[in-house]
């Protein structure tokens, strides 16, 4: 099921949601619409992680596949084509969105029933309405100009 367009998030943008989720080395990592790859690639290779994206689109994974492979992460990324919504997250540690407050909101109830007590949720520009955010964080990609700036939520699940 086709739910946000793939808009790239930013390296620097990805480096501080990674680093505001506070992953760590060996931690399982999810980016739910992995889009080419971006985000599990500087999870595995400047983290650390194992990182599994999701990513519907042929055009995507193949891009992302050939990242990984060029790379040579194969060992610490793993790429599913597939739908976000049956894909088992009970082993995330932290999770990394960049949908839509509605896409969002459908993913809510797998996130709330899957995810283990302590898994992080990081969200690029869009909350996730009812949950309340150990923090909001307003990112700037360049100070001198003061935008493109970005709105990070970071959740926890008690």
């Amino acid at each position: 099921m086709f739910i946000a367009p793939f808009v790239a998030s930013p390296l620097p943008v990805i480096r501080h949601m990674l680093e505001l989720a506070e992953l760590k080395h060996n931690e399982t990592f999810f980016d739910l619409g992995a889009g080419d790859g971006r985000t599990v690639i500087m999870a595995a290779q400047d983290f650390g992680a194992r990182a599994v994206g999701v990513e519907l689109r042929d055009d995507l994974v193949k891009k992302a596949l050939t990242s990984i492979r060029e790379l040579g992460l194969q060992d610490r990324v793993t790429i599913v084509q597939g739908d976000m919504f049956t894909v088992d997250l009970r082993a995330a540690d932290v999770v990394f969105l960049y949908l839509t407050t509605s896409a969002n909101e459908k993913i809510k109830t797998k996130l709330e029933s899957e995810l283990k007590n302590g898994a992080r949720v990081v969200s690029h520009d869009y909350e996730i309405i009812g949950w309340k955010p150990y923090k909001i964080d307003n990112f700037c990609e360049n100070p001198k100009l003061g935008y493109p700036s970005h709105t990070i939520y970071a959740y926890k699940k008690q």
